[in-house]
């Protein structure tokens, strides 16, 4: 049985955990607890769960009562989808003898094809003998147009000796159309050794348009096998919820994350559902930041579509984007050009897609009269302070230049996790790009990822946290969250941080100063606000 029973007197919470951004419940620390003794036991997979694996748990009652819980971890594990211990997967892809393994295979023997066809001696010497046909040609019409050249020396000389100009003419002629006939005939040779190199390279194009049409069809019908349930009992493939939610097709790896295989156990064996959360075990990936043993929310690209079906009928608890906007907008400075206000940690900096309120919104309701405040740069939702707002086009353009060359000056202060930061100031240059299936989540991306550069200073170190001052020369997205956290940067999570660290009460980090040039008069101006932490 995949239910483990729960000995506990804690009450469960009064409504299902909105996957996307909770605090673990007691119960799921429980089960957590009792899933990480077993992975450390489970000698057969414990060295690759430790190079980084994602493992859920979902606390349910049984129909007598009885309380429990699932567990589950994401996409495979020791090349298994059906470890005892854990709830199976919702469709088993790996099953010998199944329509995935056969058409696989049959996949396989093209990839086989393609490659012998590719490295085939037909093939191969087809286009030896296209590239030396290539050079034989380049090199007759590069040794005709010096012949052309002497020729026109020559008649130049004649021309300047009195010499019969309509027989140089005709000479001149008659050059250049050789030199179009050869062209032309070079050309027909060149096509017809083309021709042989594309006949030999044909049945592998066949065969690759055909590999294509096979994996995107066995795609589809993987998917189609992914019939996800909901509280109220109804069914949807993974193609219908994608289709719905994004307008496109369900990513790979899409249904085999842990909270969507927690739900569908449950579901399927009529238990109900009460809280759950997700945890990193082992080493954290290259480009991400992971945590051993931190709590992590599901992700929104493979996840989100998919649980805003499977959680129907549940209560569930509310989204805390749509909740409070953090506080009160102080406004520190204000002109007829700019405005530089005081943002509070869980206000946006320009309206979202939830409706939360923002700086842009606040400031609208203030100014009134058709004001359109334009924010000239963003700090994140969680950050707190300083910001910059222009009151029209013009003065915002002005305010992005310096943005843009680097020219003003910002300072923030932060607490991060860490007993010692070495060495005590330094320089951060990490590139990082949006995570497409995990936004607004950063990666570290040493080819495709932008130039992200902080710089850092030790402020204080008390009671196994460091306070920091951190000063970013470009403004990337989570720059400094993922500069502070990631283990080729200060390995240092900041407090509160619930993407790339632990969460706590708030994100401790704050803008605490900013120097600029006021986009009409020029004049250097320069504005701080006390960190809250």
């Amino acid at each position: 049985m995949r239910f483990h029973t729960l000995h506990t007197d804690i009450a469960p919470p009064p409504r299902f955990t909105y996957p996307m951004c909770y605090e673990p419940h007691p119960l799921c620390l429980m089960a957590a607890d009792e899933v990480q003794r077993h992975i450390a036991q489970a000698a057969e997979w414990r060295e690759e769960a430790g190079r980084g694996k994602m493992f859920g748990v979902l606390v349910a009652a049984a129909p007598d009562g009885t309380l429990g819980y699932l567990a589950a971890y994401s996409g495979q594990l020791g090349g298994r989808n059906d470890w005892p211990f854990f709830v199976p997967a919702v469709f088993d892809i790996l099953c010998p003898g199944g329509h995935f393994k056969t058409r696989e295979a049959e996949i396989t023997d093209i990839n086989h094809r393609i490659a012998q066809l590719e490295a085939g001696a037909d093939r191969a010497g087809a286009a030896e003998r296209l590239d030396h046909l290539r050079r034989k040609c380049e090199a007759e019409e590069a040794g005709y147009r010096l012949c052309m050249a002497e020729a026109k020396r020559r008649r130049d000389e004649l021309r300047a000796g009195g010499a019969d100009e309509e027989s140089l003419r005709r000479q001149s002629q008659h050059m250049k159309a050789e030199l179009r006939r050869m062209k032309k005939r070079h050309a027909a040779l060149m096509a017809e050794a083309a021709g042989d190199v594309a006949e030999a390279c044909r049945e592998a194009e066949e065969l690759k348009a055909r590999r294509r049409q096979m994996s995107d069809e066995l795609q589809a019908w993987i998917f189609s096998q992914f019939r996800m349930l909901n509280a109220l009992g109804q069914q949807r493939d993974l193609n219908d919820i994608f289709a719905a939610e994004t307008g496109g097709a369900p990513p790979s790896g899409a249904g085999e994350c842990c909270a969507p295989k927690l739900l569908q156990y449950a579901y399927s064996h009529a238990l109900r559902p009460l809280c759950m959360a997700e945890f990193w075990w082992g080493e954290s990936p290259r480009a991400e930041v992971r945590r051993h043993l931190n709590y992590y929310p599901a992700c929104r690209g493979k996840c989100l579509p998919i649980l805003k079906h499977m959680l129907q009928g549940l209560d569930v608890d509310p989204d805390p984007l749509e909740g409070d906007d953090g506080g009160r907008l102080q406004t520190i400075y204000e002109d007829g050009h700019i405005a530089v206000v005081d943002k509070p940690a869980g206000m946006l900096s320009v309206p979202g897609r939830t409706g939360r309120r923002s700086v842009a919104d606040v400031l609208r309701m203030k100014w009134g009269d058709g004001a359109e405040p334009l924010v000239a740069h963003r700090l994140d939702m969680d950050t707190s302070g300083l910001l910059v707002v222009a009151k029209s086009p013009g003065d915002l353009r002005l305010l992005q230049r310096q943005f843009e060359g680097r020219s003003v000056k910002k300072r923030y202060i932060a607490l991060v996790d860490a007993p010692h930061i070495s060495p005590p100031e330094g320089r951060i240059s990490l590139p990082l790009r949006p995570d497409p299936l995990d936004r607004p989540r950063q990666v570290v991306d040493r080819q495709q990822g932008r130039e992200a550069v902080t710089y850092y200073r030790v402020m204080a170190e008390r009671g196994g946290r460091v306070r920091l001052e951190l000063h970013p020369l470009t403004g990337r997205t989570h720059q400094l969250r993922v500069h502070c956290a990631h283990p080729d940067g200060l390995n240092a999570p900041i407090v509160g941080d619930a993407l790339y660290g632990q969460r706590a009460e708030r994100l401790c980090l704050h803008a605490e100063s900013i120097e600029f040039c006021h986009p009409a008069t020029g004049q250097a101006m320069s504005f701080r606000s006390e960190a809250p932490f």
